[in-house]
């Protein structure tokens, strides 16, 4: 079992950042693909980006690549989301996710692979 939770969001203007935090509970963080999507008001939730357990691949939705950046931190079982160059369109709730990684180097992008979810922080940028 994993626990997340997510940490960072806040009210910032257009074109500044934010990096947003999940720690995840348990002595097995990096046997887990980790991921960051997103949901906003009256839309679906959607993907926005993917690490794999050892951080060594990363993969972003087109909506973010270029200026969002995901990292983690096994010896601290946080995953990061750096979020630069922001726009009002980036206003959603931002939910970290986590799955087993087996070492495939495969990225997931759907929301049925994966397992675990936190409960989300909010991210609101102003025009």
């Amino acid at each position: 079992q994993v626990q997340l939770v997510e940490s960072g969001g806040g009210l910032v203007q257009a074109g500044g950042s934010l990096r947003l935090s999940c720690v995840a509970s348990g002595r097995t963080f990096s046997s887990y693909s980790m991921g960051w999507f997103r949901q906003a008001p009256g839309k679906e939730r959607e993907f926005v980006a993917h690490i794999s357990w050892s951080g060594s691949s990363t993969y972003y939705a087109d909506s973010v690549k270029g200026r969002f950046t995901i990292s983690r931190a096994n010896a601290k079982n946080t995953v990061y989301l750096q979020m630069n160059s922001l726009k009002p369109e980036d206003t959603a709730v931002y939910y970290c996710a986590a799955r087993r990684d087996y070492g495939f180097g495969y990225y997931y992008t759907a929301i049925a692979e994966y397992n675990y979810w936190g409960q989300g922080t909010q991210v609101t940028v102003s025009s």
